[in-house]
């Protein structure tokens, strides 16, 4: 392939060699996909519906689980499809699409998780300030920056990736189209346009857990002097999911888009991709029920 405009396809990461285990992935990945779209669906649905839940915490929730949903919508069809038909090829648009899509999501969730942060500092630290801060125009217009946010970062990655031009082959090292995947076919003088898509993810992602630690310092520090036992209860009821939550997801796509080159490998990279993509839409609609009463009565 001489450049990007020759190739047609790309060939993804197969998840097995044999008929046998290509079945089992296909029925691994459709049991997470139903479990998943159950999962955020309810709370979607109980949401929607329980008018007592109609809070700035589930407002962001709602949020959280549609981003989920986009996420496991966007990479695991596409594997399951290729899994069953014993096939490898994504179109070059679909996996343009595919790029765009999933840093949307990933963006959009990210930023939504640090809202989810903010809504839970104000509302064990600010009390008496929590409808002025929190009111529904402030949760519309914080639920809006972060769409917006995920919109224009994967509008930037999804610009920088793929003009480059592409002659290492078409095949990629991950079941879906994955920025760093595509960068390692790219045989143009690239390395400003990787810093600057590296920088921009780093920022975000640092950004973000610098005002999550900060937060949650301020939250169990206050926590700790509420003088009744089930006081603390209660509010480390709320704060535990989300705290869950926040540290599966920076932890593993931090570094899954940030580790050095010299320590990739195929296992890893797929293991990491599957850590932050496929596996919290599956278990963050089971976090968050798990410990909230409300959420389990509308359910």
């Amino acid at each position: 392939m001489s450049n990007s405009s020759c190739i047609s396809h790309f060939l993804l990461l197969p998840l097995a060699d044999t008929r046998q285990l290509q079945l089992l992935h296909f029925c691994l990945f459709l049991g997470i996909s139903l479990a998943a779209l159950l999962g955020n669906g309810l709370i979607i649905s109980a949401v929607a519906c329980g008018h007592h839940l109609h809070t700035p915490m589930f407002f962001f929730l709602l949020n959280l689980a549609l981003t989920d949903l986009g996420t496991i919508c966007t990479t695991v069809p596409k594997a399951m499809h290729n899994s069953l038909w014993d096939t490898r090829n994504i179109s070059y648009d679909g996996c343009a699409a595919q790029v765009f899509f999933l840093m949307f999501f990933i963006t959009a969730e990210l930023s939504l998780l640090t809202i989810m942060c903010y809504d839970r500092y104000v509302s064990i630290c600010k009390p008496l300030h929590y409808g002025t801060l929190l009111g529904s125009r402030a949760c519309a217009h914080m639920a809006a920056a972060a769409w917006a946010s995920g919109f224009l970062n994967a509008l930037l990655h999804t610009a920088n990736t793929f003009p480059l031009s592409l002659c290492k082959g078409n095949a990629l090292g991950q079941f879906f189209c994955e920025v760093p995947q595509i960068l390692k076919l790219s045989c143009s003088h690239s390395t400003l346009r990787q810093l600057g898509i590296s920088w921009v993810g780093f920022c975000l992602a640092f950004g973000s857990f610098v005002f999550i630690v900060f937060s949650y310092v301020q939250i169990f520090r206050a926590v700790l002097r509420i003088p009744s036992e089930q006081g603390r209860q209660k509010a480390f009821s709320t704060c535990l999911p989300h705290l869950a939550v926040v540290s599966l997801f920076l932890s593993t796509g931090s570094f899954a888009f940030l580790k050095p080159p010299s320590i990739s490998s195929p296992s890893l990279d797929l293991a990491l991709s599957v850590l932050y993509s496929v596996v919290p839409p599956a278990l963050n609609p089971l976090i968050y029920s798990l410990r909230n009463k409300e959420l389990n009565a509308a359910v």
